[in-house]
């Protein structure tokens, strides 16, 4: 695999250069074109290796390899915007032979798996192995904004009903927390205006700015800046799903204003929810994007409320404090029976690879594997890694390149060498 490992870490610097952060839509881009240039790209190196390739007119694409039941593989190549803090070029690509990582935004989410699996298929194709299933190794561009890759997709082909996503922890998902967004309204206030800070639901804010008097003592309290005539809130950006790892900056701008009532049904859990708790953990509730105009003032809200919970339980709680909001997206938990066939055999893969004994486990982050009848996600992240995934200097090192070249590769095919 070391030829491999070469040229699948040269194709995930490639990838990693376009921007497939969303876009405005263009004419037959609905993502924006960099995103479309991204796929292009991925679908022209599977094209390469000889595998059958389509397009499905730039929300997603297949690579196909065999014959039989249809097994999928799900990943995305669109990304979180870059943010701030970075101390690599968030899009440059940057190949580290010092440190053995490769730098940039999707390295770890979900670029650098994505082109992994690619390679994994090449690996088995190249050596003769003949899948008695069909593989489709679909990859979606919209998984960080709603999805609307995947409800494209599954209208104009048809999801399989099993497979993994390469988007998660290691040793496996068996289960994900539901996902509710929220864009809460609140009354409008005087005093301070141009109000804003967040660039997606789903990432903990990092900066947050508004037009407001300078209180230079409360400033300096608060650890705050005053740049331009705008006092500005800078945080720490983290993954929605555990906003514990990160620094809100709306927090402290909340603070800041005196808006007291509004600080505490946001971040002292003044909904009364997060209590809520199940085996897949504690329900979590980050606001992550805040913007001001006339009619008030409205923050978007990520909550990941435990598998075994109703989506109407958390929406009733919050109803209970009259404060009026507005559903952005929302997505069902994922269960899955610990021991079903799909669960035990990507469990044994990674052990049987990393020589460890884990037992599979539950997250609070979403991905693709909830779109199928039996799904789960399955790495790259281990735990006592550190998490760069949303954050600022995300990489991949050559190490979880190597390692992961080794466990989907075999997972692909223990899991398709039967009808």
């Amino acid at each position: 695999m070391d030829k491999l490992f070469d040229q699948a870490v040269n194709s995930i610097s490639e990838i990693i250069k376009f921007d497939s952060s969303q876009k405005p839509p263009e004419s037959n881009y609905p993502f924006g074109k960099e995103t479309a240039d991204c796929l292009n790209y991925f679908l022209t190196l599977a094209s390469s290796f000889g595998f059958e390739t389509k397009n499905y007119d730039n929300y997603a694409g297949e690579v196909t390899f065999g014959k039989g039941e249809d097994f999928a593989i799900l990943v995305h190549l669109d990304v979180v915007p870059a943010g701030t803090g970075w101390t690599h070029e968030p899009f440059g690509g940057e190949i580290d032979s010092v440190n053995e990582k490769v730098w940039g935004r999707g390295a770890m989410d979900d670029k650098g798996p994505a082109i992994i699996a690619l390679y994994c298929m090449k690996a088995l194709k190249d050596e003769g192995f003949i899948p008695k299933k069909r593989i489709k190794l679909i990859a979606g561009c919209n998984e960080e904004n709603g999805w609307k890759c995947i409800d494209y997709y599954s209208s104009h082909a048809g999801m399989p009903e099993t497979g993994f996503s390469p988007d998660a922890d290691f040793p496996v998902i068996y289960a994900e927390k539901g996902i509710l967004q929220l864009k809460l309204k609140f009354p409008a206030k005087r005093g301070f205006s141009g109000l804003c800070g967040g660039e997606r639901a789903n990432m903990v804010c990092d900066y947050c700015e508004v037009n407001a008097p300078a209180d230079n003592e409360k400033i300096g309290a608060f650890n705050l800046f005053c740049e331009n005539g705008k006092i500005i809130s800078r945080g720490k950006s983290a993954h929605g799903s555990t906003p514990e790892l990160g620094i809100n900056a709306i927090a402290v701008m909340l603070e800041y204003l005196g808006l007291d009532e509004m600080y505490g049904l946001l971040f002292d859990d003044g909904f009364g929810i997060c209590g809520f708790e199940d085996v897949t953990g504690k329900l979590t509730f980050s606001p992550n994007v805040i913007e001001q105009n006339d009619e008030g003032i409205f923050v978007t809200c990520d909550i990941r409320y435990p598998a075994t919970y109703d989506r109407q339980t958390v929406l009733d709680a919050i109803s209970v404090k009259k404060i009026p909001y507005e559903i952005i997206h929302s997505q069902q938990p994922l269960y899955n029976d610990k021991d079903c066939e799909l669960i035990s055999t990507l469990c044994g893969v990674y052990n049987e690879v990393t020589g460890k004994n884990m037992r599979p486990v539950a997250i609070g982050g979403g991905t693709y594997a909830r779109a199928l009848k039996c799904g789960a996600a399955f790495g790259p992240e281990e735990e006592g890694e550190e998490n760069t995934i949303h954050k600022a200097d995300e990489y991949i090192t050559f190490e979880k390149i190597r390692k992961c070249l080794k466990i989907y590769k075999l997972a692909i095919e223990k899991l398709t060498c039967k009808k």
